[in-house]
């Protein structure tokens, strides 16, 4: 059967794109940050495909995602971060080894009881907030979370692996904030010193501060977006300027393709109106399958070797494109966005249409779309 849409994901370039961030950062490990089923790409596949490429470590935000991981046979060692009171995948992650953060005493002792729980002494990695202003100890707290987590290590209830934190301001590299925030970085490290911890690695570069900021790689960098060849944005340019290619291309077929006159009002309100008598294709995505409705009258596709932006509002199931007098018929594949290489429209183009960014691109695509992965870890 023919898919009337179709997320397709490289997983060779993901692999490859891994080996380009690793020649960024050549003195660092890596780690791949495969959270949010790997920014839309499949969780298991680009996780795989990223320790293909050379990837050392995986990073989830969801220890529920972590524990897949382990689950699925992936012994890579692992970080996830983002947790709630009560999560009952606590637990999970110490019978896997896995790495979890800690910003807070609450979640000191809630590793404390979990460690009681399944005699196992836990991975821990604090993180400090150095500016962003989310997750992580502030300044003033970091001290009693420091002392707190060495006196359990001395315990042997835990170990801290790892101390780290985030940039606020990583794609404006000639911000003055990426300065301030190392400097805070190296004083809440000088205060785990002071502890007599030895973390194993320290990190805070993200995908931006791995292609543009080797001053902020220390022992581990980061990268998100960069691993699915989409640009962090801010001031960097486009991926394949820094040898990133694309893992994603979505493509659809045109279910329906009629002329109409000039003076056709196209879709909910006659945003667009038809100039001349021409032919209207039909695209079968809309803003529930992830297609931004912001994106109307601007989103660009590619069909029939020409791009087109959409003819006027996108729907919940399904979109317009203005045809010309071009020879089209139901069926025929449309691109919504792939490689710039290949002459189409990006994820960073659709991102620019609906005044967001690439990474709500590639991570919004609905379940209706179906997935299919491609290469050598497929």
């Amino acid at each position: 059967m023919v898919a009337r849409a179709v997320c397709e994901v490289d997983l060779d370039a993901i692999s490859a794109n891994v080996e380009v961030l690793r020649a960024h950062a050549p003195s660092a490990a890596l780690l791949a940050v495969v959270k949010a089923d790997a920014y839309g790409h499949g969780l298991v596949p680009a996780a795989r495909a990223a320790l293909a490429g050379g990837a050392d470590w995986l990073g989830t935000a969801l220890l529920a995602e972590a524990v897949q991981l382990r689950q699925e046979g992936i012994t890579a060692p692992l970080l996830a971060w983002l947790w709630s009171p009560g999560d009952d995948d606590l637990v999970s992650c110490l019978r896997g080894e896995i790495d979890v953060t800690a910003s807070s005493i609450w979640q000191l002792e809630a590793v404390t009881a979990a460690s009681h729980a399944t005699g196992r002494r836990a991975r821990v990695q604090l993180k400090v907030d150095t500016g962003l202003g989310r997750n992580g100890a502030t300044t003033d707290d970091w001290p009693a979370l420091v002392a707190q987590a060495a006196a359990l290590q001395a315990r042997g209830t835990l170990q801290v692996t790892g101390v780290w934190s985030h940039f606020a301001l990583a794609d404006a590299p000639r911000s003055d904030m990426n300065a301030q925030q190392l400097a805070t970085f190296d004083a809440a490290l000088d205060v785990v010193e002071a502890a007599g911890l030895e973390p194993q690695v320290r990190h805070i570069a993200n995908s931006a501060a791995t292609l543009v900021a080797p001053q902020a790689h220390h022992d581990l960098v980061r990268p998100g977006i960069a691993v699915y060849g989409v640009s962090p944005g801010g001031e960097l340019g486009p991926p394949e300027e820094y040898g990133l290619a694309p893992a994603m291309r979505l493509t659809a077929r045109l279910t329906g393709v009629k002329r109409v006159p000039a003076g056709q009002g196209v879709s909910y309100g006659h945003e667009y109106v038809t100039s001349a008598e021409t032919t209207l294709g039909l695209v079968p995505l809309g803003y529930a399958d992830g297609i931004p409705r912001a994106a109307g009258g601007r989103g660009p596709v590619l069909a029939a070797g020409r791009a087109r932006p959409v003819a006027g509002r996108v729907c919940m199931d399904q979109f317009v494109i203005d045809l010309g007098d071009d020879a089209v018929q139901a069926g025929d594949e449309v691109v919504i966005f792939g490689s710039a290489v290949r002459g189409e429209p990006t994820a960073e183009d659709w991102a620019a249409a609906a005044g967001t960014i690439g990474y709500e691109i590639i991570t919004r695509l609905g379940a209706r779309i179906e997935r299919r992965w491609r290469g050598a870890q497929a």
